[in-house]
């Protein structure tokens, strides 16, 4: 088996080829929240590479199984968290639900869809950690709901102090794949990106919110 920093790194390879990790220091992407990034991940675009698909399922799986032990069903979060989500839970044999972002507007009304009693240890899946918003926004619904939630895994997490705070405010641990000091060590030794890019990528991760401004 591989260990955690050789999975960083094949994880982070993976992305790059891929181009579901663009890195464009020089001619920054706008996130919904406003930063200006150098940097910009979908994760979404994995699904399409069956190869990648199997690899990121099967580690995903396996942290899961030693970071958590004994689990009983497996969750994701909307969107990009439920077919990674769907994946795992096929791979462990384990039974899947969902978090919507919010409430259904019309039928049920639904935060949660699936159908588990709540004596079962969830951990939630999620494709991209940021601020960690998001992942414990579908925690805390779930906590709400009844579930014991185990923990999160994540395929990628920038690996902000914030959002390390917010888990641990939020007593949830968590693990990830790969990470962005393990996509940046990769980049710059295959030569993807320039040293100067290279400093100038982490000092977007010291301050985002005001980078570029």
């Amino acid at each position: 088996m591989l260990t955690y920093s050789e999975t960083e790194q094949q994880v982070a390879e993976f992305l790059l080829q891929i181009k579901a990790i663009k890195l464009q220091p020089n001619n920054p992407f706008t996130w919904a929240s406003g930063w200006k990034s150098p940097i910009y991940c979908d994760n979404r675009i994995t699904l399409s590479y069956p190869t990648i698909r199997t690899y990121i399922r099967q580690q995903l799986s396996s942290y899961i199984q030693e970071k958590f032990g004994a689990v009983g069903c497996i969750a994701g979060v909307a969107t990009a968290g439920i077919p990674q989500g769907v994946l795992v839970a096929q791979e462990l044999g384990l039974p899947f639900i969902y978090v919507r972002a919010k409430p259904k507007e019309h039928g049920t009304g639904s935060l949660i869809e699936g159908e588990i009693s709540t004596d079962k240890r969830v951990v939630v899946v999620e494709d991209l950690i940021s601020t960690g918003k998001s992942s414990l926004q579908a925690v805390n619904a779930l906590r709400d709901a009844g579930y014991n939630v185990a923990g999160l895994a994540a395929i990628f997490s920038y690996g902000f102090d914030v959002a390390e705070e917010n888990f641990k405010n939020a007593k949830c641990p968590y693990v990830t794949l790969s990470n962005y000091n393990a996509l940046i060590k990769y980049a710059s030794d295959k030569q993807y990106i320039s040293e100067a890019d290279t400093d100038m990528l982490r000092k977007w991760r010291e301050e985002p919110s005001t980078w570029g401004k």
